[in-house]
């Protein structure tokens, strides 16, 4: 891979061929009913909610596939499809779905970025619990803008002022933000198997939303259990462990930036100039049209 993608309009929605190419067998995805699905708007906390889904139903059953196998390879992107990093000839397309459906782990967790409007129809037909984590859009926009700056999946972001105008534009990869966490929290208003989680209150206590979890779930992992995983997510702790930090994934360039880069609220205060701040919620008053969805941009 020695180019970045082009972004393009896909049924409304910026998109890369990445997480198009696959696309007819993401949408005829046969989940099963008891599938747990993580959707996010990316960077909004995935790989660690990811991490504590991981632990809680495989962390004392399977603990030597904790100590050997990359998270992203045991919670896999559905809608992904690139090509295989082995060197040859002829390159495989490595699919999401194909990975998932290679999985002999039970329950299968799945990761997916798509936007609610995209969820294959077959997880609302199997009834499956699904887990949506949302994060504000200040700290949203700074740390997509990092990533992008170093996965070579996405487009190359740019300058940080033409970015943040882009994400006021909603010209973004899996598209707007706004449209992404106001389609998921109306999608759970008619769906009880959605759980939405803040990425805020993860921060703040994340011992109570392991809880949530668990009661949403129906799990009912031991106070010595939950106190383990509580202890193993830590931020600092996944940052330095190469099977949840991405390092072993070679389509990003460590270089450029960590995946895992700071998993604070409130960052985007380094970032945002006050007269972009000001901007930033002029324009966030006009495109958040749902009163019940409110979001902490600082603790």
């Amino acid at each position: 891979m020695d180019s970045r993608p082009e972004l393009f309009d896909f049924h409304g929605v910026g998109m890369t061929h990445f997480y198009t190419d696959n696309w007819e067998n993401t949408q005829n995805f046969q989940a099963r009913p008891d599938d747990i699905l993580l959707a996010t708007y990316p960077k909004s906390g995935t790989t660690w909610v990811a991490y504590i889904l991981d632990l809680l139903y495989f962390g004392q059953k399977l603990p030597e596939r904790e100590k050997s196998i990359p998270l992203y390879k045991r919670v896999f992107n559905l809608e992904i499809a690139f090509p295989s990093l082995e060197q040859g000839p002829s390159r495989p397309i490595v699919c999401g779905t194909d990975q998932v459906n290679n999985l002999s782990t039970s329950p299968r967790i799945i990761r997916t970025h798509l936007p609610v409007q995209f969820l294959p129809k077959s997880f609302l037909e199997q009834n499956c619990k699904i887990v949506y984590m949302a994060r504000n859009a200040k700290d949203s926009v700074v740390s997509y803008f990092h990533f992008e700056g170093m996965t070579l999946l996405h487009p190359a972001p740019g300058d940080w002022s033409s970015y943040l105008q882009r994400f006021m534009e909603e010209k973004m990869v899996f598209g707007s933000w706004y449209d992404h966490v106001t389609g998921w929290w109306e999608k759970k208003q008619s769906h009880p198997n959605l759980h939405y989680v803040f990425y805020e209150d993860l921060v703040e206590d994340c011992g109570r939303e392991i809880d949530n979890l668990c009661c949403f779930l129906g799990l009912s992992p031991s106070s010595e259990e939950k106190e383990m995983i509580k202890r193993t997510v830590q931020f600092d702790d996944m940052k330095k462990n190469n099977l949840v930090n991405h390092s072993t994934f070679k389509l990003m360039d460590f270089k450029k930036s960590p995946f895992i880069r700071k998993g604070k609220v409130g960052d985007w205060k380094n970032h945002f100039t006050v007269a972009q701040s000001e901007q930033f919620d002029e324009d966030y008053k006009q495109k958040m049209k749902n009163p019940t969805l409110q979001f902490r941009a600082e603790l």
